[in-house]
């Protein structure tokens, strides 16, 4: 998948900008709060997902100005396509291949991309819960029935809380708590097994881009572990029962009904992330712990590739920063038959580009 051309007009800081990217990387260059990310930012919305930055459309419309528009061409699903989207103060218009699209996650699945930003270190140096969202939103993309069987252990979750608060004025409906029981294992055993099944695909593509990144010198590796108690974790590896779900939690009822909330279930599992078998979350550089967070965007787009059989195009915000350069080098020069648009703020960092196009942006305007 490869952009051809963007067109945009009043995107946040940015009037008017065409833009002809490389079919390979595409270095976009300047100093800060100058429109780089902004670029990105634009080109991510065809993907169908929110902006990266958690930006409300409103505030994606240049001061001053009543409407945003934004256009690609690109190539993908075998032909060349295009896209379009229109934001005012009122309302929100997108075109795909010309026909009115009735929201913007009917884009999905048409154009693919993945990005990478800051926000996205956390999840290496993150809580739990951002990884489990990272790993949660990959496989709802390559498969959308995961998005309803996360929403609905999130509702039987809610439900068995609730009923757990109650049971310490009410007793006498203790029995009642089984049928949750089974309810919400039925469920989490479906959420492990998917999450199980991906972090294995994962684990294989990201370890190979890290030991790029690395030069060959560290590995990277990727764990599942599930909470069995309240401050006990196990590494799980193939698939787990509901059964064996429904026993943790049978064991866990006491301290739940005390708490008055589940200490077992899909809401609470890790994924760990190790570089040569330390957690990289606390031992990790800066510079290893950001490898490890790009290692494992690029490797979600590796997985997209061996489902749709095309690379998304990949969006790399001030991913440069604390890498030494060596890693920068690997960016730059060794992510082969990939779309790549790259931001940085040094100068000093296009000139090690081999094959490629540069772009500096200043002001909100190309150079």
């Amino acid at each position: 998948m490869n952009v051809n051309s963007i067109h945009i007009s009043n995107y946040r800081n940015i009037g008017e900008m065409e833009l002809f990217p490389y079919k390979g990387v595409n270095v976009i260059f300047g100093e800060n709060a100058q429109g780089k990310t902004n670029l990105l930012e634009s080109i991510w919305l065809f993907s169908g997902f929110r902006s990266f930055r958690g930006s409300k459309d409103n505030e994606l419309i240049k001061f001053g100005e009543d409407y945003l528009k934004s256009e690609i061409d690109f190539y993908g699903a075998g032909r060349e396509q295009s896209a379009k989207i229109v934001i005012s103060r009122q309302s929100k218009k997108i075109l795909l291949n010309s026909v009115p699209v009735t929201a913007a996650s009917r884009l999905i699945g048409n154009f693919n991309c993945v990005v990478f930003s800051p926000a996205y270190l956390s999840l290496v140096k993150g809580s739990p819960s951002e990884r489990r969202r990272f790993i949660d939103s990959a496989i709802c993309q390559i498969k959308p029935s995961y998005t309803k069987s996360i929403s609905d252990y999130n509702k039987v979750l809610v439900q068995r809380n609730s009923f757990l608060k109650d049971l310490k004025f009410n007793n006498s409906s203790y029995d009642f708590l089984e049928i949750w029981n089974q309810k919400l294992a039925q469920l989490a055993a479906v959420i492990i097994n998917e999450r199980i099944s991906y972090i294995k695909r994962l684990s294989a593509t990201a370890s190979d881009i890290y030991l790029g990144l690395s030069g060959e010198k560290e590995q990277m590796d990727i764990e599942y572990k599930m909470r069995v108690s309240s401050n006990r974790y196990e590494s799980v590896s193939e698939n787990v029962d509901a059964e064996h779900i429904e026993k943790l939690l049978k064991q866990s009822e006491n301290s739940d009904i005390m708490y008055g909330s589940t200490n077992i279930g899909a809401h609470h599992d890790e994924i760990d992330i190790k570089i040569d078998n330390m957690s990289a979350k606390s031992f990790g550089s800066q510079g290893q712990q950001r490898s490890a967070a790009l290692a494992l965007k690029l490797g979600e787009a590796e997985i997209l590739k061996e489902i749709t059989g095309e690379r998304p195009v990949a969006l790399l915000d001030d991913v440069m920063s604390e890498l030494d350069v060596n890693r920068q080098d690997y960016i730059l020069n060794h992510i082969k038959d990939w779309q790549v648009f790259i931001t940085c703020c040094e100068p000093s960092t296009v000139l090690r580009l081999c094959e490629g196009k540069t772009f500096e942006i200043s002001n909100g305007r190309l150079k």
